[in-house]
């Protein structure tokens, strides 16, 4: 949490208060202006700022510092008592100062100042030796950590209330964004242009080849399935996300032939981790989509594992004279379902004759965020 105070007309018409109060309270400001009033109303005006300051970092270093992470009345008793030795001491000093500045020593100023006692049952308590008065330094360090626990609240009410705000908007937004993913992906993979050419492959294995018909069939039924599915949550093992693409491959295998090749190079220990559904189908559309696929000039798709927590997805690049139109459903949609689950951003990258795209893993579900 940043612990940054805006707190400067706090401190400016605070200090101007306490100013007037000194003028008002102290009779001392009531006679004709000489130059040990001059002085004397110069050194209050000194002391109230550097002591309305010093309490501030005061209060504001054991807020910051993980002290008492748990038990605030330890943080509030430490801070009350450092507010009031430091203010103590700083009035001590001013006063001193004061008393030299206008006397020209120091000599005697401890013997002219008065004790400050109360008697309770023949009990004496002196509130203050040797010109320190510990009672003045106590009552200012309350008024202070009164006041900054009040900035305090507000302010940390006021992020509080920021961050929730931010985090219902982001919680829409990935609702809204994954909805649209679903009817963008739903569009783009159940439509009449791909389900026919998906039928019409069929109809001619059903004539030529009935076993690779069925097998056909039953590729094509566990890739719908898949995609209406996937998008029910985050986050999907990288081994179902293979299968799916798998059973896509042979859909595509079937239409282009030896114009396409897919290479899957997965160790079985970073099947486990995890990302986006539908991530890898919407790569191997988009390099199909604007690339040439033909037995002349093959279009080779390679997913390799480096790690647990990265994987490579990469293509030939041979792009397509005539322009492709596109919806902005492939690597569009990738980056922003990583970016709206915190997740590290997909790193593009074209080389002389590739087109690579690094995929960050994660390692456990639990990683998202929000």
């Amino acid at each position: 949490m940043r612990h940054t105070v805006k707190d400067i007309w706090i401190r400016v018409v605070g200090i101007a208060l306490l100013t007037a109060l000194l003028l008002v309270s102290d009779d001392t400001y009531q006679q004709p202006i000489n130059g040990p009033v001059l002085v004397k109303f110069l050194f209050a005006l000194t002391t109230i700022i550097i002591t309305w300051h010093l309490n501030r970092a005061i209060i504001i270093y054991y807020r910051t510092r993980a002290l008492f992470p748990t038990n605030r009345t330890s943080r509030w008793l430490f801070t009350f008592l450092s507010c009031g030795l430091a203010t103590t001491l700083v009035a001590w000093l001013m006063a001193a100062f004061e008393y030299g500045a206008i006397h020209g020593t120091v000599r005697g100023f401890v013997d002219q100042l008065q004790t400050i006692s109360i008697t309770l049952n023949q009990v004496t308590v002196r509130l203050s030796s040797y010109g320190f008065d510990w009672l003045h330094g106590l009552v200012n360090a309350l008024f202070y950590t009164f006041l900054y626990g009040i900035v305090f609240f507000i302010r940390d009410s006021s992020l509080y209330r920021q961050r929730l705000e931010q985090a219902e908007r982001e919680k829409e937004q990935l609702r809204v964004t994954n909805l649209q993913s679903q009817l963008d992906v739903l569009k783009q993979q159940v439509n009449p242009h791909f389900l026919f050419n998906a039928l019409n492959s069929l109809s001619a294995l059903i004539a030529e080849d009935p076993k690779q018909a069925e097998e056909f069939l039953d590729k094509l039924s566990g890739v719908y399935r898949y995609v209406l599915r996937a998008n029910e949550q985050h986050l999907t093992t990288l081994e179902a996300e293979l299968s799916f693409i798998d059973a896509y491959y042979h859909l595509l295998k079937t239409r282009y032939g030896d114009g396409l090749t897919l290479t899957v190079a997965v160790e079985a220990s970073h099947r486990s981790s995890q990302l986006p559904p539908l991530t890898l189908q919407l790569l191997v559309e988009n390099a199909v989509k604007h690339n040439v696929v033909s037995p002349k000039r093959p279009l080779s798709i390679q997913i390799i594992s480096t790690s647990q927590t990265e994987l490579i997805v990469s293509n030939t690049l041979q792009r397509k004279q005539t322009h492709v139109l596109s919806n902005g459903v492939g690597l569009t949609n990738i980056i922003s379902k990583y970016q709206l689950m915190n997740l590290p951003i997909p790193v593009i990258d074209e080389t002389k004759g590739q087109f690579i795209v690094s995929l960050p893993l994660l390692l456990e579900p639990t990683a998202l965020v929000k």
